[in-house]
């Protein structure tokens, strides 16, 4: 690991795609993240992003154009479809909806591995899919991003509880599918839980604010963390984002016993 500090590297130019690419997936994902925990499926996320990066695996295996419209209508209809059949399990079977999603997510993750089998740079694309490449996001993947991100947003404001279930799941799958892309499995499923769990005990929109807030401290501090060190960015904002949920968590016990007295 490379312990000295590149001052040099806080580029503002090189940063700050990454950052708004972080921003968007946080506008989403903690609303999402804050849903999921009240529902108490905790890992649906992890699962559909495991079933989107099948997606994009299965293209990647059929020599489909890795950036072009095809992987990403692969990833969105594998995503919408492991979305679809886990909403229908939900109601089927919500007792053992959460063994039903963790046994999604290592069927998914499987059949994954299994396409990469023979391909000399399997290893490689799979540690991207999961680690992510947020430091080179493209203005135009920003772009598509925060449009689609705009949409869903828009329509969880005018249905939010009344999507229903499906609904719920259709938006999620939809929201994943783009974010697992950008920043990778493990930020995905950290955008989505870590702040969420940093603010579950405040109202809804206090606890929204604040879990953005968090979100986007925690980013920029990840991507500061890259840069200084030249670290991988997306394990540095994971680990950004659970410091910053614990600490904001110790923060709130502190505060909340100083009023009991």
């Amino acid at each position: 690991m490379n312990s000295a500090m590149n001052l040099a590297a806080l580029d503002p130019g090189l940063l700050g795609w990454p950052l708004l690419a972080g921003l968007l997936v946080l506008a989403t994902h903690v609303p999402l993240g804050r849903r999921v925990l009240a529902r108490g499926i905790i890992f649906l996320d992890l699962a559909i992003a495991q079933i989107a990066v099948l997606g994009v695996i299965a293209a990647h295996a059929f020599d489909l154009a890795p950036d072009g419209w095809p992987t990403q209508l692969a990833a969105a209809a594998a995503a919408l479809a492991g979305a679809a059949l886990l909403a229908g399990c939900e109601r089927r079977w919500p007792a053992i909806q959460e063994a039903l999603i963790g046994s999604a997510f290592v069927v998914a993750a499987s059949l994954g591995v299994l396409l990469l089998t023979g391909d000399p740079h399997g290893g490689e694309h799979l540690s991207e899919l999961l680690s992510g490449q947020i430091l080179w996001v493209t203005p135009g993947q920003a772009t598509q991003i925060g449009v689609l991100y705009a949409a869903l947003l828009a329509l969880w404001a005018w249905r939010g509880a009344g999507l229903g279930t499906f609904g719920f799941y259709l938006v999620f799958a939809l929201a994943i599918t783009a974010s697992v892309q950008l920043v990778g499995v493990y930020l995905v499923f950290a955008s989505l839980i870590l702040p969420a769990l940093a603010v579950r005990s405040w109202p809804p929109r206090a606890g929204l604010l604040a879990g953005w807030a968090l979100g986007a401290l925690a980013y920029a501090a990840g991507l500061a963390a890259s840069a200084l060190f030249d670290w991988p960015a997306g394990p540095a904002i994971v680990v950004a984002l659970a410091v910053a949920a614990l600490l904001a968590g110790s923060l709130l016990r502190v505060a909340a016993r100083g009023r009991q007295r």
